[in-house]
């Protein structure tokens, strides 16, 4: 927050979004990817992944392709149905990208709280001149 409890700036955040592109500028990995993979690893589905988060299997299944493509290593594996039914699980590599990320993004949060705090405090320094 910007300033203290009562103060005009005291709803306003710093919000960021971390993501991974290439040279090109093409996004590798995005926050919805993410997002995508680790609902994968819930419901154990594509189909029910995409339902979860509002998009449609053929961008979900783009989203999957597209980063596996750009990383160069398969994020997922699909079984096939049987008794028990089919199901797509993270491979070994999809689990590590979001643990990796997941970190990023921590040590990441950790850094901005202590920059933002910073600028918040020349913005109320600014505002009170």
């Amino acid at each position: 927050m910007a300033g203290p409890k009562g103060s005009k700036y005291y709803d306003i955040f710093l919000n960021y979004n971390v993501w991974l592109e290439t040279r090109g500028e093409d996004v590798v990995v995005s926050a919805e990817g993410l997002d995508l993979l680790r609902e994968v690893s819930r419901s154990e589905s594509i189909v029910k992944s995409a339902q979860n988060m509002k998009i449609s299997y053929r961008k979900a299944w783009g989203l999957l392709k597209e980063v596996e493509d750009l990383l160069g290593f398969r994020l997922i594996e699909k079984h096939r149905g049987g008794a028990s039914g089919g199901k797509t699980v993270l491979t070994i590599e999809g689990k590590a990208l979001v643990s990796a990320y997941d970190d990023l993004n921590s040590e990441i949060d950790v850094a901005l709280k202590d920059i933002a705090k910073r600028f918040f405090r020349r913005i109320n320094d600014i505002s009170e001149k």
